[in-house]
This record gives C-alpha cells, sequence and structure tokens, in this order.
C-alpha cells in the first residue's frame, strides 16, 4: 500500500470524525486572567509614532517650520521626503509610511501674505480607526498653525484660515471600519480553526487510546500526518475564502489584487498554523490541555498583538518585540495589500518571508517531535 493511499484513507477516516464530533470545549479560570493582562498592556487608543513622509515643494522657512510642528508634536516620527506621486503610492504600498504630507509651492510666501492655501495630507486607510486618529492630529497641528499666521499677518486678517488641509484616504476613502476589520477576522478565525482542530484532532487519538494501535500499525508517521491535517487545511481554506467572499456580497469589500495570490497567501499562513497545531498536539496530552496552549499561544495573540484591532507602535517595546513572532502580523499586511489595494507579492515579501520562515521551523520541530513520539 502506497503512501499516498495510506494517507487518502487517514484523511478520509478524519474528514468523518469531524462530521462526528460536535463537543464544545469550556475555557478555565486562568484564560480571563490572561486576557486581563493582554488587554491591560495592548488596549491604548493612542496613537503614536505615526511615521510620515513629506513631500516639500516649497522649501522655505514657512515650510520647514510645518514640517518641524509634525515631528515635535509627538504624533509623528518623520520617514523621509517623497518627490512626486510615484514615490508616494510605493511609500504607502508597502506601509513604509501612515500618511503623507504634501506642502505646494509657494507655501512661505502666500501666508507671510495673509494669503489662503492648502496643505494636502494623504493618509493610508486600510485601518479606518487608525486614519480617523492621525487626520484629527493634522487637523489640530494645522488649525494651530493657520492661527499663529494669522496673528502674525500684517495686511489685515483674511476671511477663513491661512492654512488649510485637504485629507485625501487612500484605500478606503469612507474610512469604512468593515473594511479592516474583516481581513483580521480572516486571520483570526482561520488561526483558531486550524491550530485548534489540528492540536485536538490527534491528542484525541491519545485520549481513547488509538494512538498506540496506530503506531502498530503499517501506515507510518508521514502519512498518518498529512492525513490528520489534509482535512482541516481544506476546511480551513474553504472557511478563510468564505469570509471574503462573505465580506464581498454583504459589505462590498473590494477585491483589488489577485485572487491567486490571496490564495496562496492564505494557504502559506495556513501551513504555518496546522503545524503550531501539530506541535501543540506533541506536548499535551488531553484535548482539555492542547485547547488551553493553542488559545493561550494562538487565538489571542491573534486577536491582541497582530495589529488586528490595536496598532503595534502604540504597544509598549517589549510587547511590539512579542508581536514579531506572531504570524497573523505578517498574514494582515500581505492581506490588506491585496484585498485593499491590490498590490503584488513585490510590496509585501518581507512579510512573505516571514510567514515561510514561520511555517518551515514550526513544521521541523513537529515533525521532529512526533516523529520522536512515533518512534
Amino acid at each position: 500500500m502506497s503512501a499516498f493511499w495510506k494517507t487518502l484513507a487517514v484523511a478520509r477516516k478524519e474528514m468523518r470524525q469531524i462530521g462526528r464530533d460536535r463537543r464544545t470545549l469550556l475555557i478555565l479560570l486562568f484564560v480571563p486572567v490572561f486576557f486581563l493582562l493582554v488587554y491591560g498592556y495592548a488596549l491604548n487608543f493612542d496613537i503614536r509614532n505615526v511615521r510620515i513622509a513629506v513631500q516639500d515643494n516649497d522649501r522655505s522657512t514657512a515650510s520647514r517650520d510645518l514640517i518641524s510642528s509634525f515631528v515635535n508634536s509627538g504624533y509623528f516620527d518623520l520617514y523621509g521626503e517623497v518627490l512626486n506621486d510615484k514615490e508616494i503610492s510605493r511609500v504607502l504600498d508597502r506601509n513604509d509610511v501612515r500618511a503623507v504630507l504634501v506642502i505646494p509651492a509657494r507655501f512661505g510666501s502666500d501666508v507671510a501674505a495673509g494669503h489662503p492655501t492648502s496643505v494636502q495630507f494623504i493618509v493610508n486607510g486600510d485601518n479606518a480607526n487608525t486614519a480617523t486618529t492621525v487626520v484629527g492630529y493634522a487637523r489640530g497641528l494645522l488649525s494651530a498653525t493657520s492661527a499663529r499666521y494669522e496673528a502674525q499677518a500684517r495686511l489685515g486678517s483674511p476671511q477663513g484660515p491661512l492654512v488649510n488641509v485637504e485629507p485625501r484616504v487612500f484605500y478606503n476613502p469612507e474610512l469604512r471600519s468593515t473594511l479592516f476589520l474583516v481581513p483580521g477576522l480572516i486571520a483570526y478565525i482561520a488561526m483558531l480553526t486550524a491550530v485548534v482542530s489540528t492540536a485536538l484532532s490527534i491528542v484525541r487519538e491519545k485520549e481513547v487510546g488509538t494512538m498506540e494501535q496506530v503506531r502498530m500499525s503499517p501506515i507510518g508517521p508521514v502519512p498518518y500526518i498529512l492525513g490528520k491535517t489534509i482535512p482541516y487545511f481544506v476546511v480551513s481554506l474553504i472557511s478563510a475564502m468564505s469570509i471574503v467572499v462573505a465580506a464581498m456580497v454583504l459589505f462590498d469589500m473590494p477585491m483589488r489584487g489577485s485572487w491567486l495570490v490571496l490564495f496562496g497567501v492564505v494557504s502559506l499562513f495556513l501551513v504555518g498554523a496546522l503545524g503550531f497545531g501539530l506541535l501543540i498536539s506533541s506536548i499535551a496530552e488531553t484535548q482539555q490541555v492542547a485547547f488551553q496552549v493553542a488559545l493561550l499561544t494562538s487565538f489571542l495573540p491573534t486577536l491582541m498583538l497582530s495589529g488586528f484591532i490595536f496598532p503595534i507602535s502604540s504597544m509598549p517595546e517589549f510587547l511590539q518585540l512579542v508581536t514579531r513572532v506572531v504570524p497573523a502580523r505578517y498574514f494582515l499586511v500581505a492581506l490588506r495589500g491585496i484585498v485593499l489595494k491590490g498590490v503584488g507579492p513585490e510590496a509585501f515579501w518581507s512579510d512573505l518571508v516571514a510567514l515561510g520562515i514561520f511555517a518551515v521551523a514550526i513544521l521541523g520541530l513537529a515533525s521532529l517531535r512526533l516523529g520522536r513520539q512515533w518512534a
């Protein structure tokens, strides 16, 4: 009997088991404590350290003072200068910056003469809450700058403020929260489905005592592991793609990128999640323990530490370091880039590399541990 048919037999058996087993596992008392710790550190709606780029078409003392007011406010960090619209799109597509400040030519001479002028503030709107807050910061800073120039004007007070802001929000002009929540939900549900289901499926064999029989059978560890994981990969993939389709139908979410690229990115993320479930199954001896470990190590970090709801830049530095090992952080960047921005892998290749490294490392650890247990 070839390895392929062995794998297929295990997969069919596991698919039947999925249809029969509908038990709901309870969360134990210490989980709320973990919620409290994570929420206490991560829940922060004050947006800080927002990276901005500047296109200074005036290069006057007034324009430099305006840039300094943004940098010295404590809300914004200067990323660098851009020279044209192509560079603006590039830094926004690659998530190098959250916003771009465009200062028009003759800005300095206009405000010195008391003539109204406009400053453009381009914001990445893939996260509606963050974009709204950032626009509010910019309006406040520009209002203060306008008031200062009005007080210094010598040619009489003009009608209206001297400096106006014309915000432009890329990718999500209406700042609809649905457009950034749905990609997060995809990561949230995909990680939960893949990790928990895979971990519980193998631990279940340990609990009922069939694991010893499987080890004595001619199936072998590799066909067994593949057969146990393939059904859950299929279920998780269908679930993730169904959420995308449902969001497009019900909430008018755009799909500006390639479906093929989206399929590949979701699949890569799921491979790492399934490997993580296998690793948990090699550690836990009961389904309760497996569920608790899966919850604490994947479910909550995906919700709290991936940038799904709370900006990573606003978290304490030690938590920002922790987020670097959360695969959903990189998955969300790629997912939002495909769905909202319509960009290709060249814009988020580093995030794909991080997902690949995670998948390879986790699968390697899981295979090593399960192989030793099989022996």
